[in-house]
């Protein structure tokens, strides 16, 4: 899904405009909404199931359903809440099949794998070192042992950036139901780090979405 298309976020103007477009026919408009979306789409879909065909299937199929309901789209809400929530169904669906729905998949997007970006961390010494690339991957490959909705929350708030009632919104959940996740998730991995030999868990942090 990684193609030459523009994938910088909208404005929520320049978004209500595409979509309005989009619903009267717009193919260009339409195109520009995929663009500005398939990135993170397939990033968020890719670390919930973990697999490239399941992961391509899932993101088509969202975008698909999005546009075949554009007509009844809500204007309160973001493109990107509605199309994340679609995904996240299909993710949730596809899980199931395979049986995996209790825990069994991550979202390692580490630095040097071909699928984010090097994120900043404490310090630009520590950042490009060795040892912070070791730990980046010690914790996203630790959140392979959470529940799909915990790893779907960390995931929307560590690298998406977005507010506990935004992915509330994505999740179908209460925003204080998503913050429980986040803390049993934070716990969670706690202990699973300390049990790897991470000796200081306050001086480590998830990498955050670029904006």
């Amino acid at each position: 899904m990684n193609g030459e298309a523009d994938s910088s976020r909208l404005t929520q103007l320049e978004e209500r405009r595409l979509i309005e477009r989009a619903q009267r026919g717009c193919e260009t408009s339409a195109h520009r909404l995929i663009a500005a979306h398939q990135d993170r789409l397939h990033a968020f879909v890719w670390r919930m199931v973990r697999r490239d065909p399941d992961a391509e299937e899932i993101c088509q199929d969202a975008f698909l359903r999005a546009f075949q309901a554009l007509d009844k789209f809500d204007f309160a809400y973001r493109f990107s809440t509605w199309l994340f929530t679609i995904g996240y169904r299909l993710c949730l669906n596809t899980m199931r099949r395979r049986k995996d729905y209790s825990g069994e998949t991550d979202f390692s997007a580490l630095p040097g794998d071909g699928r984010g970006e090097p994120e900043p961390d404490i310090s630009e010494q520590f950042a490009n070192s060795d040892e912070a690339i070791r730990l980046k991957k010690v914790i996203w490959d630790s959140v392979e042992n959470l529940t799909p909705p915990q790893r779907a929350a960390v995931l929307l708030f560590y690298r998406e950036s977005l507010s506990c009632h935004e992915i509330g919104d994505i999740l179908e959940m209460p925003a204080a139901t998503v913050k429980s996740h986040l803390h049993r998730a934070r716990t969670r991995l706690k202990g699973m780090l300390e049990k790897q030999l991470v000796e200081d868990w306050s001086a480590v942090r998830f990498g955050e979405a670029s904006a």
